[in-house]
């Protein structure tokens, strides 16, 4: 499993629909691809949601990315995320 970590931008439409229905609706879409929501904030600023996933590969994470915008209409920017130590791990080869 992989850390991704997805950066969104709500639209006028998808601030009307916020509700904890939504947000458990999109946490069941990440576990219906093998994924688990570590954490999710909400922010002020750029950008206005983060979420912290695990996921199995680059392939899940663009069709869960995708698959959040859908049921959303939240444009998501995702990022892989390698922690700190396996950073230090692969630089120093």
């Amino acid at each position: 499993m992989e850390n991704y970590i997805l950066f969104g931008k709500y639209s006028q439409n998808s601030l009307k629909e916020i509700s904890k229905e939504r947000t458990e609706k999109s946490i069941a879409l990440i576990k219906e691809h093998g994924g688990e929501l570590k954490a999710g904030y909400a922010l002020l600023g750029e950008v206005d949601l983060v979420l912290i996933v695990k996921l199995p590969d680059i392939q899940t994470a663009l069709k869960v990315s995708m698959g959040l915008t859908k049921l959303l209409g939240i444009a998501f920017h995702t990022a892989p995320a390698v922690s700190m130590e396996e950073f230090d791990k692969l630089i120093a080869k």
